[in-house]
């Protein structure tokens, strides 16, 4: 980046960030944003557009993206009072499942009002030959109260596959599992919500971020979720990622709970597919770190409403890429996709029978430093306006039964359904 050697006619990216006094995450998202990206109260919302980043179909995007967005800030004025990850201009979106799909959104906010660690910020983007100020409006404008709950409840209205055709592209995986054609793969499944207004992204936002505080809260360009997986965090030179597969729903009662819990631990079948996914995220890191290390594990993770199977992998970057190159180097991983990676591919595109669309896609955001995080958009739904598809899957592997998985997906659902209707 730089604030001198450019024409002086030339437009540029002016980038200001200032610290402000704290704020309520969640209720910033309540009005209409272009990109909202939150954990345990931390994270940040953006508000209009000052740039878009082109996402070429290949399987290259990532890098491709990562080089244009260098371009874009190389010639930027920026003046960051802050300095913590994630202020400065940042570029955030969510990618397509299939890197060959259209649909993937990353653009650089107009306005982002961000806090971390205790801090907050206010960070404004737009292009000019000079300084441009912040916008006098102060936050209190950028909050609004949630609107109330319609009285009528959304309806359900059909999915790409029925459940017995899914039955049976499960019965289907599970062979060519047992015949050595894949070590795993995952289905998906959606379902149609439909509701007698237009769907809030704001409201449904909130409710997530309030139900799973510990998961990855994201909205951008009506695409909206609470995803528990990490895919990639950079800060500096370190590297992490937070595999999850294997997974049981919460019990009712403590006893249940931990019945659950303790099941899901010693599930030989679980166990599998999370051992498939952690070897294929230390494999991709290995090709690009000095060290890897895969803490001994899995270890359970408890959300709301599911239990998962979670081995932390860090590592220490021997190549220097920004956290959305890394995303593209570690999609699409087992947790979604399946081993060996093309052979699933090819099963999904032949069996799924549905258009995954941002589903299963990298998740995110990235900064000028390069640092970002980046989660697999899960427990999602894509709202257009009246309408929400609402996403899910499921681990095949050799001991998977086809009634089980789908129980599992119906399950998994009811995340967004349920901040859906409210």
């Amino acid at each position: 980046m730089r604030s001198s050697g450019a024409q002086a006619t030339e437009p540029r990216l002016i980038s200001t960030t200032v610290a402000i006094d704290d704020f309520e995450l969640a209720a910033a998202a309540a009005v209409p944003h272009s990109f909202a990206w939150m954990r345990n109260g931390e994270g940040f919302v953006g508000y209009g557009r000052a740039a878009r980043i082109d996402v070429a179909t290949s399987g290259d995007r990532c890098d491709r993206a990562s080089l244009s967005l260098e371009r874009l800030l190389d010639s930027a004025d920026v003046n960051d009072d802050v300095g913590a990850p994630g202020t400065g201009p940042i570029a955030a979106g969510a990618l397509t499942f299939d890197t060959g799909a259209p649909g993937s959104c990353l653009v650089v906010p107009e306005v982002v009002l961000g806090r971390r660690g205790g801090r907050a910020w206010r960070t404004h983007n737009a292009f000019g030959t000079a300084a441009t100020p912040l916008p006098l409006s102060p936050i209190e404008s950028l909050r609004a109260p949630l609107g109330a709950s319609s009285p009528e409840a959304p309806a359900l209205g059909g999915s790409s596959m029925t459940e017995a055709q899914w039955l049976a592209a499960v019965a289907i995986a599970v062979a060519a599992v047992e015949a050595g054609d894949l070590d795993k793969v995952v289905l998906a499944r959606d379902i149609v919500m439909t509701n007698p207004e237009p769907f809030d992204a704001g409201v449904v936002v909130h409710r997530l971020a309030s139900a799973y505080p510990g998961c990855f809260t994201f909205s951008c360009d009506g695409f909206v979720g609470a995803s528990p997986e990490l895919l990639v965090r950079r800060s500096g030179e370190r590297v992490e990622s937070l595999p999850l597969a294997g997974s049981a729903p919460r019990g009712t009662t403590a006893s249940e709970d931990a019945a659950l819990g303790k099941g899901l631990e010693r599930s030989l079948k679980d166990r599998r597919e999370h051992d498939l996914t952690v070897q294929m995220i230390r494999e991709a890191l290995e090709g690009v770190c000095n060290t890897v290390h895969v803490e001994p594990g899995p270890f359970l993770m408890r959300f709301a409403n599911i239990w998962h199977l979670a081995t932390r992998v860090t590592g220490r970057l021997g190549t220097p890429l920004s956290a959305l190159e890394l995303a593209g180097r570690l999609h699409p991983s087992a947790a979604i996709c399946g081993v060996p990676t093309d052979a699933a591919l090819t099963f999904i595109r032949r069996y799924e029978g549905l258009d995954r669309g941002r589903y299963g896609g990298p998740v995110g955001w990235v900064d000028a430093r390069g640092d970002g995080e980046w989660a697999i958009a899960l427990r999602c739904a894509e709202i257009e306006g009246n309408r929400a598809r609402l996403f899910a899957g499921g681990g095949i592997v050799a001991a998977s039964e086809p009634q089980a998985e789908l129980d599992e997906t119906k399950f998994k659902l009811r995340a967004m359904s349920s901040a859906l209707a409210g």
